[in-house]
């Protein structure tokens, strides 16, 4: 997963910034600031969420428990970092979802927590910046998916060329 910034970081902050502007958004309740430290643990994979997280400033990296056999430890590779103006846990906005992957941060810094079901609500009630905000994630969702099937084609022919098996294709 890259870091994806379709169109543009400053459009979806600008769109952030009237969502946090507008006082029937309330911070405290809808949305709240949460500064963070490194190594501090954001979000845990495997963990119920219904929160979407924009990055005011810092890195934080996206990791995921991968099982390397019954006998072996799981191993926690970082696949992607993320920083300014990047967005994340879009995936559960819709309804509580299990997280898929732990976000830990890199530096510190600060993000806003969003809570999933008022913004739903909120942006039923503004038509027109809740069209602006799916057309920006579904944006933000093609290119992570493009980006996924790189690193996918990228694994499967490095797991064809270590076993010997593209000499045979």
């Amino acid at each position: 997963m890259e870091s994806a910034k379709p169109s543009s970081g400053q459009h979806l902050k600008s769109l952030l910034t009237d969502l946090l502007e507008d006082p029937e958004f309330n911070e405290g309740k809808a949305w709240k600031r949460r500064y963070f430290e490194a190594n501090d643990i954001l979000v845990k994979g495997g963990e119920t969420g219904r929160s979407l997280f924009f990055i005011e400033h810092g890195i934080l990296r996206v990791t995921l428990h991968v099982p390397l056999g019954e006998q072996q430890p799981r191993v926690q590779p970082g696949v992607n970092d993320l920083g300014e103006g990047d967005l994340f846990g879009e995936t559960s906005l819709f309804a509580a979802q299990v997280r898929t992957a732990s976000i830990k941060a890199v530096t510190t810094g600060c993000v806003v927590e969003l809570d999933g079901r008022l913004l739903l609500e909120f942006l039923d009630k503004r038509p027109t910046l809740g069209y602006a905000f799916f057309k920006f994630l579904f944006s933000l969702q093609l290119s992570r998916q493009e980006s996924a099937n790189r690193q996918i084609e990228n694994l499967l022919a490095w797991g064809l060329k270590a076993h010997g098996i593209d000499k045979h294709l």
